[in-house]
């Protein structure tokens, strides 16, 4: 039972990273129908940010942590305005994909030219003792990541749903010309909405860090791993993420246990292969019927 309860933990925790990068490629699909395929090594970069910052430099913890989010912000825009404003401009539906997996590409580029191609530990800010409970050994850094998922995630629908802003942004994910018509800057929306995803990213990356090793290639199957996530849970379901992210993650931990961990990636690609043939629009997702 112990066994049990500890893969139970581990897997959640795993999913909930898997869920936070996911969301923020929610958040992009909603308002321009359009991914940051880069969005992986936005994780990455949050990670070696927080490690050249807290680990060799011992920066305070919290102002780290402002760091990454203003590195977040930067980034965001600076892939907004490279990559996602000329495509949406020239209304072309595949230029962004090439755009953003070429930024992807650079920004990993640069971390290994600028940085270094090896990977570093980086120890938790709350210790990497287990804490105990009833014979279950549950590492503070996999807590910390389930309640910093769920509280970013039910913050953004709540906002979304509750607050004047939040309203425009569904209004523009829903219809974007409707929403012009009614006063609304979709391009600010839009705009807003990849800041917000680059910086979920980035923080993404300073959690998961103390439970991995920080490198320029640790985004990239994490990243792919969150798009199955959100196909999963519906590109438009914010809590469909955390479904999706639970179901990749267990799937993962169980696996590795009592199967074998070089099968660990298959169940969670196959239940995608399956709600891909039987639910198109994911567990959580919307239906759209277009009248002509």
């Amino acid at each position: 039972m112990e066994q049990f309860i500890q893969l139970l933990i581990g897997g959640i925790a795993q999913g909930m990273i898997y869920a936070l990068v996911a969301f923020g490629y929610n958040i992009t699909f909603s308002t321009s129908r359009s991914f940051n395929f880069s969005h992986g090594n936005f994780l990455m970069l949050g990670g070696v940010v927080g490690l050249i910052l807290y680990i060799n430099n011992q920066i305070p913890f919290l102002a780290m942590v402002l760091a990454v989010v203003l590195v977040g912000l930067l980034m965001g825009l600076i892939l907004y305005k490279t990559s996602i404003e000329p495509s949406l401009k020239s209304k072309s539906n595949y230029a962004w994909i090439l755009a953003t997996l070429a930024f992807g590409i650079i920004l990993k580029n640069m971390v290994e030219v600028f940085w270094s191609t090896d990977d570093f530990r980086f120890d938790s800010p709350l210790g990497n003792a287990p804490i105990r409970v009833m014979d279950v050994g549950v590492l503070p850094q996999e807590i910390l990541i389930i309640v910093v998922a769920l509280c970013i995630v039910v913050a953004v629908e709540s906002f979304k749903k509750y607050t004047i802003f939040g309203k425009a942004i569904v209004a523009v994910s829903e219809d974007k010309n409707t929403a012009s018509l009614m006063g609304i800057n979709q391009q600010f929306v839009i705009l807003f909405s990849f800041l917000l995803s680059s910086v979920i990213a980035c923080l993404a990356g300073i959690l998961v860090a103390p439970i991995t090793m920080v490198g320029a290639t640790m985004g990239t199957v994490l990243g792919v791993k969150a798009y199955a996530v959100s196909i999963i849970g519906g590109l438009e379901s914010g809590y469909g993420v955390l479904l999706g992210g639970l179901i990749i993650g267990l799937s993962e931990a169980f696996t590795a246990r009592y199967i074998s961990t070089g099968y660990k990636d298959a169940p969670g690609f196959l239940i995608l292969i399956l709600v891909l043939l039987f639910l198109p629009s994911g567990i959580f997702g919307k239906t759209v019927i277009k009248k002509v």
